[in-house]
């Protein structure tokens, strides 16, 4: 059996390992490309897997840092010449940091196993409500990664002769595909190339904040002297109510800034042991270096009195400003090591997106509003379907956009602030019903309730700004795809009703049994023939005793003297969160394979099961299959298929056909396997 597999069998007499076969040329390329196959019965995988709370800032914390290259300066340019209120804006904007980074801590404790803002919705207003957040969530996670790449492909290109501009599109595209290898390798193989970017990006902004603070403290009386009257000037001209429209328009533009804090919710199932201290610990490191970068670069705005020139952003603006009576080539050196860690930050940044969105998609693969086939892991651990179908999506995104960051901006950040809104919201209900002392209750609905409140006003805010540009794209995205996973969720739900009438077979094939008395009462066994049946199960019900049924209604009473079941037990990301997740769905698989056997041997036959655990149901069986045929050379494989009255595309992409996968392996082998099929 292969090494992926941990098994079982009824006497319990596990099978030999049998390494998996990487000769051929395509496997040899696979390998090159991804790496080699991981075993997720490896002692000690979970820890080797996961990542600590610092490698998991570096990957999830990316996006947020990489919005203070156009975040802060969106938020300055729209106050105008009123530049002076950005000390309230920046302060504004730390304050929501710091309040959605609570909130969000608070529904990490509560859904410690992760699910973010789907989970959240889901569990606490509706299933309905929390398909609308995923889907929300799952394209703003593909514009994260194509608007961070596109906007990383701008500043590489600012750097090189404008005759290079062509390429740029291209450049960002194997940037996309670049990602997209990476994160199929690993999660944390895929983080710690870009550790080395984020900390020249974290170092360098670092100084230009302690060099802007440390060159204006003695000063810092007369600036809020200063401040003030300019303050007192603009009430005058704008009045109070135009100051505060003033500030929240300012507020809005810059809301780019707070994407990518939720992320960590969604990425718990990846952090090391204790996850919860973990993810909580991620979310402060995010929280307090965004929020010191962001208001460290306004304030820097303000005191250099920075202005807008063409063709450079405010951020290269302050920081020539700053370094202008350095040694020139000391200065120029720092300013472009600077400008080039923002610019590879970027790039970093997209990696949020591929973290967080497989996992979105997971766990709503395994609620069935998307194909269950998003829940499943490759042999490298990762939920590789996942991956290919956000990479191509995020491609998708950049073509039909030709790269273009200032239409991609225009469609960004709308939908995280749906999720957000809607998971705020689900929290303040939980917590008006919850039976926790009430000094407790008040303190979290204060947090989750202010969250509430300014998520919601910068949702408004962004629809208002952003819609007649185009925001209103994104809405209509967000619809179509709302109105495709509930044609998918439709699909599922009237399939698995049609094959509920299957379990109405359980007493009949039961009663049907009851002619096979053991020839020796008390034995258990009768032994009609040597032939041994093997049968493929998924769990003990109507659709494998239908299969049960079928074969002796085909083949007769007598046919078979012993009968095998074989059940694989898949390990997909719900199974993949730890060692007793595993333990359990081990339990479960020999538990449902044990009904069969003792429901044989009642009836007299010969009888014995076998339960494994593995990532791939026809590669399991295939291992298996070899070493039962030398043990049965008469046996026959059986395999129950659903088909359906029409067989269209639509059908094959919602339903496995592993069945099939599995005859033309064993075929080729020379093993005999029946599929026998049932209506769906």
């Amino acid at each position: 059996m292969n090494r992926n597999a941990g098994c079982f069998r009824f006497p319990f007499e596990p099978f030999p390992v049998t390494p998996q076969s990487e000769t051929t040329p395509e496997s040899k390329f696979r390998r090159l490309l991804v790496g080699r196959r991981r075993n997720p019965h490896t002692p000690g995988i979970f820890h080797k897997l996961s990542l600590i709370a610092f490698f998991a800032w570096v990957g999830l914390g990316a996006d947020g840092l990489s919005s203070s290259c156009y975040g802060p300066q969106e938020a300055y340019l729209a106050l105008g010449h009123h530049t002076h209120l950005s000390i309230f804006v920046a302060l504004m904007t730390v304050v929501t940091i710091m309040l959605i980074s609570a909130s969000y801590s608070q529904i990490i404790e509560l859904f410690p196993t992760g699910g973010g803002g789907y989970l959240v919705a889901s569990k606490l207003l509706s299933p309905r409500v929390g398909m609308i957040s995923g889907c929300a969530l799952l394209i703003d996670y593909v514009l994260t990664i194509t608007v961070s790449i596109a906007s990383g492909a701008d500043a590489v290109f600012s750097f090189l002769p404008a005759t290079w501009a062509g390429f740029r599109l291209v450049f960002a595209m194997g940037g996309v595909l670049l990602l997209t290898v990476l994160n199929l390798r690993g999660v944390k193989e895929s983080v710690l190339p870009l550790v080395p970017i984020f900390l020249v990006f974290v170092v360098t902004h670092l100084i230009v904040i302690l060099y802007v603070m440390g060159t204006h403290v003695l000063g810092f009386e007369r600036l809020m002297t200063s401040l003030s009257s300019d303050f007192h000037a603009t009430k005058s001209e704008l009045g109070t109510f135009g100051i505060l429209l003033l500030l929240m328009r300012a507020y809005g533009m810059g809301a780019g800034t707070f994407t990518g804090i939720e992320a960590v919710s969604n990425a718990v199932p990846i952090l090391r042991e204790p996850k919860v201290e973990t993810a909580k610990r991620t979310m402060l490191y995010m929280a307090l270096s965004l929020s010191i970068t962001v208001f460290g670069l306004m304030v820097g705005f303000l005191l250099f009195n920075v202005t807008f020139q063409p063709g450079k952003t405010l951020n290269a603006m302050l920081f020539q400003q700053l370094t202008a009576h350095w040694p020139p080539a000391v200065g120029g050196g720092f300013v472009l090591i600077t400008l080039l860690s923002e610019a590879a930050l970027l790039f970093v940044a997209a990696q949020t997106g591929f973290l967080g969105g497989p996992s979105v998609l997971a766990t709503m693969a395994k609620d069935q509003w998307v194909p269950t086939r998003f829940a499943l892991l490759s042999d490298r651990l990762v939920v590789q379907n996942g991956i290919l179908l956000i990479g191509a999506a995020a491609l998708l995104a950049m073509v039909l956009t030709n790269g273009s960051v200032h239409v991609l901006v225009i469609l960004y950040s709308i939908n995280v602030f749906i999720t957000f809104t809607l998971s705020q919201f689900g929290m303040v209900r939980y917590w008006l019903k919850s039976a926790i002392p009430k000094v407790q209750r008040i303190k979290k609905l204060l947090v989750n309730g202010s969250g509430l409140v300014l998520t919601l006003l910068i949702l408004f805010c962004l629809i208002t700004v952003k819609f007649h540009e185009g925001g209103w794209i994104t809405l209509a995205i967000t619809s179509g795809f709302v109105v495709f996973v509930t044609r998918i969720k439709a699909h599922y739900r009237q399939t698995a009703g049609n094959l509920r009438r299957l379990d109405e077979l359980i007493p009949v094939v039961e009663s049907s049994l009851t002619t096979h008395q053991p020839e020796k009462p008390g034995d258990g066994k009768r032994r009609t023939s040597d032939r041994t049946a093997i049968l493929l199960v998924n769990g003990y019900g109507g659709i494998g005793l239908h299969s049960l049924l079928s074969i002796f209604r085909l083949f007769g009473a007598e046919t078979f003297g012993r009968f095998i079941f074989l059940q694989v037990g898949v390990i997909d990301v719900e199974a993949f969160k730890g060692i007793e997740q595993i333990k359990t769905l081990e339990d479960y698989t020999q538990s449902e394979v044990q009904r069969y056997v003792s429901l044989m041997r009642r009836h007299g036959f010969e009888s014995e099961g076998i339960a494994v655990t593995g990532l791939d149901i026809a590669e399991e069986v295939t291992n298996i299959a070899a070493r039962l045929q030398r043990e049965h050379p008469q046996a026959v494989f059986f395999g129950g298929q659903l088909v359906f009255e029409k067989n269209t595309l639509w059908t094959r992409w919602l339903h496995n056909y592993v069945t099939f996968d599995i005859q033309r392996r064993l075929y080729q082998r020379g093993i005999q396997f029946v599929i026998l099929p049932i209506r769906a």
